[in-house]
């Protein structure tokens, strides 16, 4: 299910906090579950963020043993109880996941400040159950061209993560800025300036960039170590990432211009700028496909 961002007037919604009060959900457990899709919210227009109607949570409730089976989906596991789920060696399972074969959903950092990677339990069932897994499960050692990847240093859990936690905040975005922001959270400050050198532009695209997902202090070793995972740092995937960005910019600028001082307005009608090359399906109606696609 995606998150729709469609309320109807005066309906009632709750924040998250009593949301998970309401559905029996501790926050960690609430706040996955929307991350995942699986409870659908609204902006909240009083102040941003976002809420949860009343609607929401009454159709949750109708369903037979609603809670149990929210909580089954929403269920994370390290690596040693992912292991145990998949039935493989804690080696192996961390061999595994750093080729991609499964992905993290989480992630945290204990008191040594090292990476604890978080998996859904529900997926590694899947994972295990498909037979086409079963060489890289059962196979008394790494098939050779994997295990090349795995000396060569190859570790996807990141971004894996990364991929996860895009689809999430753009699945939330409640228009093209806000989807630019979102893209924009997984550059470095300096790409970013590279793909929008005009400085209000950028003031304003920043507005719409969300930290990462920390609760560490700002400028604290563990906030330095969260900002790296949250930043792509393989060239394909930053290739992508400046792509998407630049079509969300070119929809954010003609659908609503950056905010910029009276005397730094676009040219007067008689010297009118270039125009942008034709594209399908641009505009509202183009970045909306998109986004529900």
């Amino acid at each position: 299910m995606s998150g729709s961002t469609i309320t109807k007037p005066h309906q009632l919604s709750y924040a998250p906090s009593r949301a998970a009060r309401e559905l029996g959900l501790k926050r960690s457990e609430f706040d996955l579950a929307v991350h995942l899709g699986h409870i659908e919210t609204v902006p909240d227009e009083g102040g941003g963020g976002r809420r949860v109607t009343r609607s929401e949570i009454n159709r949750l409730r109708t369903e037979e043993g609603f809670r149990e089976a929210l909580l089954e989906r929403v269920r994370v596991v390290g690596t040693s109880e992912g292991a145990a789920v998949m039935n493989v060696p804690s080696g192996r399972f961390t061999r595994l996941a750093r080729l991609g074969v499964v992905a993290p959903v989480r992630f945290h950092l204990n008191r040594y400040r090292a990476v604890v990677w978080l998996y859904l339990a529900e997926e590694l069932r899947q994972v295990a159950a498909d037979e086409g897994n079963s060489a890289l499960l059962n196979a008394r050692r790494t098939p050779e061209g994997l295990r090349d990847l795995l000396d060569a240093g190859v570790d996807l859990r990141a971004r894996n993560w990364r991929a996860r936690h895009r689809k999430f905040l753009l699945r939330v975005a409640d228009g093209p800025w806000e989807s630019a922001g979102a893209l924009s959270a997984f550059l470095d400050p300096a790409r970013i300036a590279e793909i929008v050198p005009d400085p209000y532009e950028r003031s304003h695209l920043l507005r719409f960039r969300p930290g990462p997902p920390s609760q560490s202090a700002q400028g604290s070793p563990a906030a330095h170590l969260t900002e790296r995972i949250m930043t792509a740092d393989d060239p394909d995937e930053i290739s992508r990432l400046w792509a998407d960005l630049a079509r969300t910019l070119e929809d954010a600028r003609r659908l609503r211009p950056a905010p910029r001082p009276a005397a730094e307005q676009a040219p007067p009608a008689s010297e009118p700028a270039s125009p942008a090359p034709e594209r399908p399906a641009r505009g509202m109606l183009g970045w909306l496909r998109r986004r529900s696609v």
